[in-house]
């Protein structure tokens, strides 16, 4: 979901036991909540300076944010917001001569601070371990930063241990709801639970915050077992998770944040191109699933009309059953629906909402993946992940909520690994999904706020979302139809090449006599025949690339590998033999009378092999033109300029006596050929003979299907592909075209 959105976040509402505080410029409503669901409605009651003051010192304290001063920037929005609840002090929120700017590793972080400033806490900076803030009396309150205790996907929480100024001990943690609520009391967590999903529901992200008050003995403790844990050389990372988890215990719920971050422009509509190109988009995320579900319908990947499958330890939650039943009976039963009773789609076809008249959504959560991956028996596992990729592949969409890491990355291999292998993307945007990026067949990172990790680990880089639409439906497609076309046009030309060379053994009396030159075999390749193909690949455009952004199902033509199939391979060793064949035996019908020139002198096999070589040339190039739909000037200039380098080539190397060469082949063969008449007429009508097959078949070919209007007589073309849409990835080096 991180991917889906801008990662540009702004604070909302906030939550302070049990009360709620929202800006009144907040477009949000509060629907479907009534008067009997307490305090939730009770906008204008105060939670007690107190507690206000403790939920915004957490705030203020609790991040690695780092001030940074810059000049004038505009303050103007945060001056006129308005906000129910809190007193604002209109002092505080004055911008000074410098305004403050802040620096963190994750965008909500800020968002949390500056949520604060407008309650009237500004963070003033971290200046020798101590931290300063001014509260709402205007008076800077100091704190002694003894220990942070970061951030991991794993925990889905952080924490700081800070010394007040009247040397009181306080330990203050944010985090996912999932990972704070059973860590607190839990006559806290009703109170708090309600806002924290009604906020998940209208899309926002969330982070619950709690305290605790430490012991000079419970501190000396944990300051023991941090320092004992941070000098170990051995399992380091998990003696620091050792202790962190049993620091955060017994710890007070204060209340809950929300932020919201909003879907990237244009996100929808490319979700919905690669649905019609016919992958499937799974979106892999670490949020809460009321807010990946939000996210997934503000995005088009659930419609109204999307029936969801949801596999979570809500879901799984029975009392009277075991949780590992209840996951075999619903596996059976959205199976059941989504599979069997659903309509049978073609081989090698994709079921889409624009296909079925069911549509299907699935939701799992990172516990129950976690019971599907790892069962208790090896027969029951198989079984389930069967079940599991079935279902999944009868959906439109899926969605993997509180995922970690490395869940992501088991998604991605088992995937890989299912039945008929199919293709699998990753694109994130941040740390935490670089293990799904390296583990897809092809990786594909954003340049955005959270880092660059993501870009430095992946096969490709973008700096926005909405360019993976051009990326995959234009150029990936032109890029799979040039390098197809490419490496069976290299096995044509050089059988038409060697044939001749082959078929000639049988006439020399098998005495290993070359037919062509030494000069003409090792030039074919680099220089005669290198430069057409090669503009080619990087140029052709079989469809334009705007027919291919607007019409996304033309990607799906180029499913399971079409255009480097057998019956395509054939065809062009097919073409490369009948070629060589015409070219040796329609030369060799020429010397049946080897006096060619007026004057009764005869050609020799020199001049034959020469014949032979020119019609090659001629045939393989222009072979190449006739495939060639998207004509630039390169084009002209690669195949025209390579026959006439030919030419010139020809008449240069045999023009001229070489001192350093002990005995001269070609010495005026090339001319002397020429001075033919006979040469040129056969030369001519071989290179006719031999591409009228092909002018025949582009003539008379009668174009069908619905797509035919916007190609330009295409070759036939190539893959059912698995898109992962990673959650909160970071990006490094990035490129960008213009749209």
């Amino acid at each position: 979901t991180g991917t889906l959105t801008q990662n540009n976040m702004e604070f909302i509402e906030c939550c302070i036991d049990g009360f709620q505080y929202k800006h009144r410029g907040a477009s949000s409503e509060l629907d479907g909540i009534c008067v009997t669901d307490g305090p939730v409605n009770k906008l204008q009651q105060k939670a007690g300076r107190e507690k206000e003051e403790l939920f915004l010192r957490a705030l203020c304290l609790c991040h690695t944010v780092q001030v940074k001063e810059s000049t004038e920037q505009d303050h103007r929005e945060d001056n006129l917001d308005q906000v129910d609840g809190l007193r604002i002090d209109e002092n505080v929120l004055q911008p000074p001569q410098k305004e403050r700017g802040f620096i963190a590793s994750s965008p909500d972080e800020i968002a949390l601070v500056k949520g604060a400033m407008r309650y009237g806490f500004t963070f003033l900076g971290l200046e020798s371990k101590t931290m300063k803030i001014l509260n709402r009396n205007k008076d800077v309150e100091m704190y002694d930063l003894l220990h942070v205790l970061n951030f991991d996907p794993v925990r889905r929480r952080m924490s700081v241990i800070v010394r007040s100024g009247s040397g009181e001990m306080l330990l203050f943690c944010k985090g996912a709801d999932s990972s704070i609520f059973p860590r607190v009391r839990q006559e806290e967590v009703e109170r708090i639970r309600l806002h924290v999903e009604r906020s998940a529901t209208e899309g926002y992200r969330t982070l619950c915050v709690a305290y605790k008050r430490l012991s000079e003995e419970e501190y000396a403790q944990a300051d023991a077992g941090l320092r004992e844990a941070r000098l170990a050389l051995q399992d380091r990372e998990e003696k620091l998770l050792a202790v962190y988890n049993q620091v955060e215990t017994g710890m007070s719920l204060i209340g809950a944040t929300a932020v919201e971050d909003r879907l990237q422009e244009e996100a929808a509509e490319t979700m919905e191109a690669l649905q019609r190109a016919g992958m499937k988009v799974w979106v892999l995320t670490g949020d809460k699933m009321e807010t990946a579900k939000s996210t997934c319908y503000a995005c088009g990947l659930f419609q109204r009309k999307t029936e969801l499958l949801e596999l979570t330890v809500r879901t799984l939650e029975d009392g009277e059953r075991k949780r590992e039943e209840r996951l075999h009976e619903l596996l059976g039963e959205y199976h059941k629906r989504a599979v069997q009773d659903a309509p049978p789609v073609k081989a090698g076809g994709t079921r889409v909402r624009f296909a079925s008249n069911q549509d299907y959504g699935f939701i799992i959560d990172g516990a129950s993946l976690s019971m599907v991956l790892n069962s208790s028996s090896e027969s029951n596992m198989r079984s389930y992940k069967d079940l599991f990729l079935q279902i999944c592949q009868n959906c439109t969409a899926v969605l993997c909520c509180r995922m970690a890491p490395l869940q992501k990355a088991q998604i991605v291999k088992m995937v890989k690994s299912s039945k008929g292998s199919p293709i699998t993307l990753s694109i994130g945007d941040g740390a935490n999904d670089v293990s799904m990026i390296l583990e897809a067949h092809v990786g594909i990172g954003i340049k955005g706020k959270e880092g660059r990790q993501a870009v430095r680990n992946s096969d490709y880089a973008i700096p926005k979302l909405k360019h993976l639409k051009k990326l995959l439906l234009a150029h990936g497609h032109l890029y799979y139809d040039r390098i197809a076309h490419l490496v069976q046009y290299f096995f044509y030309k050089n059988l038409c090449f060697i044939l001749p060379q082959f078929l000639y053994q049988f006439f020399c009396g098998y005495s290993q006599q070359p037919l062509y030159d030494a000069a003409y075999l090792t030039m074919y390749n680099i220089c005669f025949t290198s430069m057409p193909i090669l503009a080619y690949s990087l140029l052709e455009q079989r469809i334009s690339i705007e027919d291919l952004i607007e019409d996304a199902a033309l990607y799906s033509e180029n499913a399971k590998n079409a255009m480097l199939r057998w019956g395509l391979f054939l065809y062009w060793t097919g073409l490369g033999a009948f070629h060589g064949l015409v070219f040796f035996f329609g030369v060799r019908f020429l010397f049946s009378n080897p006096a060619l020139q007026d004057n009764g002198q005869v050609f020799g096999n020199w001049s034959y092999g020469t014949i032979v070589f020119t019609v090659l040339v001629f045939t393989v190039t222009l072979k190449l033109a006739l495939d060639t739909r998207h004509w630039t000037w390169i084009n002209h200039f690669v195949i025209w300029g390579s026959l006439a380098f030919y030419v010139f080539f020809s008449f240069f190397w045999g023009g001229i006596i070489w001192p350093f060469m002990k005995q001269q082949r070609l010495y005026f063969v090339f001319a002397n050929m020429l001075s033919s008449v006979s040469a040129w007429l056969v030369i001519i009508l071989l290179i006719l003979l031999s591409l009228l097959p092909e002018i025949l078949l582009v003539v008379l070919r009668n174009p069908r299907g619905p797509y035919t209007r916007k190609m330009k007589h295409r070759l036939p073309s190539s893959g059912t592909s698995t898109i992962f849409m990673l959650s909160q990835t970071a990006s490094t080096h990035s490129f960008s075209w213009s749209d």
